[in-house]
Parts: structure tokens; sequence; C-alpha cells
């Protein structure tokens, strides 16, 4: 078991072949922080690792002793007061009005195994051999609480995950104000900081900073994690980068309001806390009640950024993403979003499918308008029962018609939702989050249902499972297009209000519990205005998540390169749309918008029968090469090669590896056209170093003066592979598909 326990009792290790995490029990039965990094040997006592000095006009826990100052100790799980005048990690009022908490060593329990958190998404371990667990239990006697700290290392994996438990034994009650998951107390701010940040259209842009004294913090206070930052920081040396150097990664399973932030001290001290934002957080709990924080999952990686993002793909791939299509090879699909809007009827749905059929898709899904009255974004939503002008047997008629021709079909709902031009509104006003006596904002004239209410959630739940019953669904896409604003239930009594924000997002995961529950074939796939709520948390529950609302294939470059930081390529909804976009309104070729969907989950969101027939073909070619190679894509080992954030941005290209090293495919792009430029390659990563390796382009044919042969995997990564075409030379008179804007090439390396 990778957990021991030295010092009779008071150090804590946890281990495996790739990282190394220790802590001790203080002087004051407080929690004190040690180590964490790679991996280093077991000995019996780690007590000189604990680094205590007199420092002037510090403020001292013992009289007379001038040393042992909390302000100059790294800890675990630190508080306000006793010295420490750094940012908490939680905060308690109690009746008398005071914040200060003292919360000494009690216990501790290791077992083999991970365990799950109540109402709240987490990793989990398959076998009980493949983690183990330490819960340190630390005790408050004045105010009669105890915190329950657990840690889970995995056995193969450079994994810890943390999260801390209140409970109250205090008659009079206390208030958590504050409940972080995790809080690490590094001993230098040697470190440049990346953060996902963004907006929509754009999310999860990659951005580093050095760290500076002070606070740097990422957040959303939107009720969503947002499209604007992800609940996501990772910590970096100077010189890590993709492939090599030292990196800290830090991801909170969680979809509502998060801070994430790193404090600099002007000791150099880095503390990294995440969590629940505290802002309009507000807990009261009595006698009896417990409170559970989500979990954060820490990556330590020496192989660079490549090396945290694997590890969180293999582990958010495998063990946290539940059910039967966790392992599954996902369906290739097309959405009647951006080729029909709310403009459609049952022949126009019918005549798409059929075409769809035709090519080679496997699932149709039908989005939004299919329901109430809906013609526009302006009625409707809350209402799930069919549009019969449109839909005259209901959605279980047409379901049937599209599964006759051999299609899975896929419905689209946006169940926290409600427009005032709708029936749920009408009869119950009161079921919108909305504060008395004041404005109330809408979003896509749209308004947010109050789910942190039970009834609310269940009557959802009934006119949903009304539909389902009745029609044969595969796939549901769970859409949510407005943050959350005027944040306040008509149900809760005013000391309560401070718990609808999570009590919220405890709602929209139970009825993904309840509809998952009844439908465990549904393949789930969550959206938020496309990316605002791409996060660990909803892949518990939909393994896969709408990028971007941004379908254009050379935006999709840097959205996808930043959400693979944490995501695997299995949790990526990538479609091939129209041209000119419908967002940025560029013209990229087919080809191109194919190569960039391809390392996804992949499909199509535009009209079909609008295409010639060579443009046909060409998508039918293109969902023959996704089946074929849909399983590597989808569960090998992703490869970040050339950022579009560096430097000039002009070309990206990543790489995806199957698990024996024997197949790969990479992806090459190049935004614009370069003229008589010199000869490019690029380094590849993760082959065989004396495997030979027959390299192709998808699609054969000319490609710049691209000839098939045969390389060793250590000439491939250490010489690369030669990407030059025709711009390094005579560039042509005229368009030839091999040259020009928006190009991209599909490399193929077969041992």
């Amino acid at each position: 078991m990778p957990i021991k326990v030295h010092g009779d009792g008071k150090e804590f290790h946890l281990y495996n072949h790739k990282v190394s995490y220790i802590m001790t029990i203080l002087r004051n039965g407080q929690l004190g922080h040690l180590y964490y990094g790679k991996a280093i040997r077991d000995r019996e006592s780690f007590g000189h690792m604990l680094e205590i000095r007199i420092r002037s006009m510090a403020p001292c826990f013992y009289e007379g002793d001038r040393e042992f100052s909390m302000e100059h100790i790294k800890q675990e799980y630190p508080s306000y007061g006793h010295g420490d005048m750094r940012a908490p990690a939680y905060d308690i009022l109690q009746t008398d009005g005071s914040h200060i908490t003292e919360f000494v060593y009690e216990s501790h329990r290791i077992y083999q195994g991970k365990p799950g958190l109540k109402g709240l998404p987490a990793a989990y371990a398959e076998d009980p051999k493949e983690a183990s667990t330490l819960e340190i239990v630390l005790g408050d006697a004045w105010i009669r609480t105890k915190l329950v700290l657990t840690y889970t290392i995995y056995e193969d994996l450079p994994v810890i995950t943390r999260s801390a438990r209140f409970i109250c034994d205090n008659e009079e009650g206390v208030v958590l104000n504050q409940a972080m998951s995790a809080s690490v107390d590094l001993p230098d701010s040697g470190f440049e900081m990346v953060e996902l940040t963004g907006a929509w259209a754009r999310e999860r842009s990659v951005k580093t900073r050095r760290l500076e004294h002070g606070i740097q913090s990422i957040y959303s206070m939107r009720g969503c994690s947002s499209n604007n930052y992800n609940p996501f920081l990772a910590l970096k040396r100077p010189d890590a980068g993709e492939c090599s150097g030292e990196v800290y990664g830090f991801s909170l399973v969680y979809s509502g309001n998060f801070l994430a932030q790193a404090e600099v001290d002007t000791y150099e001290v880095t503390r990294i806390m995440l969590g629940i934002h505290p802002h309009c957080f507000s807990w009261p709990m009595k006698k009896g009640e417990e409170f559970q924080t989500p979990e954060v999952v820490m990556v330590y990686s020496g192989e660079g950024l490549n090396g945290m993002s694997q590890t969180y793909h293999r582990l958010y791939r495998s063990r946290l993403a539940r059910g039967p299509w966790r392992d599954k090879a996902r369906p290739i699909l097309i959405n009647n979003w951006e080729a029909t809007y709310f403009d459609f009827d049952e022949e126009k749905i019918l005549r798409l499918a059929r075409t769809a059929k035709d090519v080679g898709v496997e699932l149709f899904v039908l989005d939004d308008g299919w329901f109430g009255h809906r013609d526009d974004s302006r009625s409707s939503l809350g209402d799930w029962y069919p549009n019969q002008a449109k839909l005259p047997d209901g959605v279980a008629g047409i379901a049937r018609r599209i599964e006759a021709m051999g299609l899975k079909f896929g419905l689209w709902i946006e169940p926290e939702m409600v427009n005032k031009d709708s029936d749920l509104y009408k009869a119950h006003p009161d079921w919108m989050l909305s504060a008395p006596g004041r404005s109330v904002c809408h979003g896509r004239n749209q308004f947010v249902l109050d789910f942190s209410r039970e009834e609310v959630v269940d009557h959802i739940y009934q006119m949903l499972i009304k539909v389902l019953d009745e029609a044969p669904v595969s796939y549901i896409k769970w859409d949510m297009n407005r943050c959350m604003s005027e944040v306040y239930s008509h149900c809760a009594r005013p000391e309560e209000q401070g718990k609808v924000f999570h009590r919220y997002i405890l709602g929209v995961y139970s009825l993904y519990e309840k509809l998952i529950g009844r439908y465990p074939h549904i393949l789930f796939e969550s959206c938020a205005s496309g990316g605002a709520r791409f996060d660990p948390g909803m892949l518990y529950y939909a393994p896969q998540c709408w990028t971007s609302d941004d379908t254009d294939a050379v935006e999709r470059l840097k959205i996808q390169y930043g959400t693979s930081m944490v995501y695997p390529l299995s949790s990526m909804g990538t479609h091939v749309s129209a041209v000119p976009n419908h967002q940025v309104l560029r013209t990229t070729p087919l080809e191109t918008r194919a190569n960039v969907a391809y390392f996804g989950t992949f499909g199509y969101e535009l009209d079909l029968n609008q295409l010639n027939g060579e443009e046909l073909e060409k998508v039918r070619l293109q969902i023959a090469f996704m089946k074929e190679n849909r399983e590597l894509i989808q569960s090998g080992t992703f490869i970040r090669l050339i950022s579009p954030f560096d430097g000039r941005g002009n070309v990206t290209a990543w790489m995806v590896v199957s698990g024996d090293r024997k197949k790969a495919l990479i992806g090459y792009y190049r935004i614009l056209e370069p003229v008589n430029e010199g000869y490019r390659k690029i380094r590849l990563s993760g082959l065989e170093e004396g495997m030979m390796y027959h390299v192709s382009i998808q699609g054969g044919g000319y490609h710049g003066g691209f000839k098939e042969m045969d390389v060793y995997g250590d000439e491939l990564m250490n010489y690369g592979l030669m990407v030059s075409d025709s711009s390094s030379g005579d560039n042509k008179e005229k368009y030839d598909g091999t040259n020009g804007d928006y190009q991209s090439r599909i490399y193929i390396l077969e041992a």
C-alpha cells in the first residue's frame, strides 16, 4: 500500500514510482506540509524537512518560543488565526461572532480503494488495489466541529486527489463561509502559472504568466464553471515545455462557481488553493449536519505539459467518465442545428437523415425547436412536449422513422431554463431564480429555473421521461445557454440564500443521475453555449462535451489545443460545419474542416443536401477514415507538438499514438500560405525508437512533393518528419488543393 506512517504516527508519506506527498502533525496538533513532487525513497522519518527559524516580529504560537510561527510554516489546510496571515482554506463563523478556529489531529485511517462523494462527481477506482486512501480527522473542541481531510493516491498514476468534509456536533451550530477543496504550500515561487481562459466562441485559450508576489487567481461567479475560465491551473518551471520539465496540475471536479489561486508570500512560498468560490456562499450547519467539498485532482509531471495532460486524459477517460459509453467508440453524428436552425419540419429532417445515412453517418441529432410552440429563442423553454406543428407524430414518430433508416436518434434539451412565454412559467413564476423587487436579466431571451429546489428538478424529470419513454432516443445533448444572475430562491429562508448556488449544481447532478439511472444506454453530451461548462464534474455524467459553439476549423485549432491541457479527445465534441462558417464567416477546405474534427468525437453540422456530388464523396471517405481510426483517436496517447499560441501561430501540430506504439496519426495545420520559405520538419514524440514506420498521407495523391517512406522511430523523434511542400519553392500559379491558405494534412504512421 503506497501510504506509510512514520514518527509514531506523526508523518504520512503517500508515494508511488512517480510522485511523493509528505505531511506531518505539527507541535500544536495542526497539519503541516513537508514535500510534494517527484517520487523520493521512503525512510523512517522526514522530520528534517520541517524548517523553523526565528523571524523578527513574527506572531508565534507558544509564549516564550520565538520559532514556532504558523506564518512561516507550510501547511495542509490553513486557517485564519494563530499567526498565519495568508489566505485561509476555510472560514467558520461561530455564534459568538468569532472566526478563529483550532483544528488539531485526532485520528487517521488508511484503506485500499477510493471513496465516492455524496451527491458530487469524483474520480473512482474500479479495483480497490488501484488506489489507497488516507483520511485524517481533525477536531476543534471549542466549537465541537470535525474536519476530515481525504487523500487518495493511485497505484500507477502520479495522481493525488483531495477533498474536505466538515461535521458539526454543536447544538448552536456554525456557519461555513468558505471551504476550499485543497491547499498546497510549495517551498518556492519559481513557476509560471498556466490557465485556460477565453469567452464564448474562443474558449480555453492557453495563457501563461510568471508568478509574482501576492495573489493571482482565476474564478467563476457565473453559476457555471464558465467559458471565461476553466477550473484548472498548472504551475510549470520556466524551462518546462510540452515534453520536458516539471509541472504541477490542479483540476477541480465541479461545475459551479469556483476559485483557483496562487499566492506568493514575501518569503517566496507559493500557496495553491482550489474550491467553491466564497462569493455568495454561506452554509449554516446544525448539529449532525455535514458539508462535503468537491474534489481536486492533483497531477505531478516530470515530463512537461504533455506528461501532465496525458495523466489527466487517462484518469478522466477511464476513471471519471462512467457507464457503457466510457469505453465505446463514439457514433459519427449529424446535428441539424446549423443546417436548419428553427426552420424545419418533419420532411426536411427526414430528407437530411436519408442523405446522412447514405454517406455513412450513424446518429441523427434533432436540435432546438422540437418542443412547445418554439420557432425562435423567445418561447417554450420549460415546455418539454413535442411541437406537433413540426412533428405531427411527435418525437416518437420521427425517431422511429429515422431508426427505420438504420440511424440512431438523438435529441437536444435545455432543462435548466425557462422562457416567460411558456406554460411552465405561467404556472410557476416563482420557479425562476429572481430577487423580489429587482429587475431580472435575460440571456438569449431565457431565464434560469431554480434547480436548488427538488420539486423543480422532479417536474422537469417527469416531463422528460414522458418523451424519452415513448421514443427510441440513443443520445441527449444537454444545453445551458446562459449564466446565472440575480440568484435568489423564492423558497429559501434568508439565512439559506447562501446555499442556492451550490444546491443548484447539486440539483443538476441529481437530474443527470436520475436520467442516467433510467436510461443507461443513452450517450449524454453536455453543452453550455458550447464550452461554458466543460469541466471534470460534467464528464462524470456526460462522457463528452460540445467543445465550443465556434465550429470554424481555424479557431477550433486553438480551442481544441487548449482543451487538451486537461481533457481527453474522447470528451471533445468536434464537427465539420458549413462554409462560410456561421461564426467567423471564414471559408476553409472541406478536408481541413475534417482534419481538425477527427481529433475528437467527430460529426457534421451542416446541410448535406447543399453539397455537390464531389463533396459528398469526400464526406463518405472522411467518415470511412474516422470509423477506421476512431478507437485510436479516442483512446490513444495524445501529444501536442506545435502550439497555435506560440510566436506567429501559423502552424499547429499534434499527434495520437496507439498503446502499442504501432500506429500514429499526425495532424499538421498551416493557416496562411507562406512563399519561398525554408524547408520544414516537425519532431514527433511517443514512438518506439527502434521500430520502422511506414509514413503516408491520408487520401494519398500529391501533397507538395511528399513521397511515402519507411523511417525509424528515433529518426522521426530526433531528425523529424519532413513537412516541406510547394511553399519551399515554386508555389505554382494556381490553387491545386495542396497550396493556399488553411491547408492541413493527416500523416499516418504504421509499423
